[in-house]
């Protein structure tokens, strides 16, 4: 397949995804707190897509990030999978600052 055939791949696997959260080291979703999964929007061009902006999530005490999944809705919704993090734990509450680039997701020629 050719670049176009990727880029449209990519373009509408990103549109699936209007969620993003996070996920602790067995891939259970955080709760608690304040924590809620965050809308999204997607930029990039042709077959790589990655967050157009940095979030920044509520977590709580107790908790550990070591991930992020796109979901396609605010709760609930259907998990896509996403990607590890390096883990950082919380012993009070906090915020975790998801950058935009630890999300690419590519789509290319196998």
């Amino acid at each position: 397949m050719d670049n176009n055939f990727h880029t449209a791949l990519a373009a509408h696997g990103a549109s699936l995804i209007t969620h993003i959260g996070l996920v602790n080291g067995s891939g259970v979703e955080i709760s608690g707190g304040g924590y809620a999964r965050l809308p999204v929007t997607w930029a990039g061009a042709a077959g790589v897509r990655s967050l157009d902006d940095d979030k920044v999530f509520d977590i709580p005490a107790g908790a550990t990030v070591a991930g992020w999944r796109g979901f396609t809705a605010l709760t609930a919704g259907t998990n896509y999978g996403g990607a590890a993090l390096t883990p950082a734990s919380f012993t009070n509450a906090g915020t975790y600052t998801l950058l935009a680039a630890s999300t690419n997701f590519t789509v290319q020629a196998g």
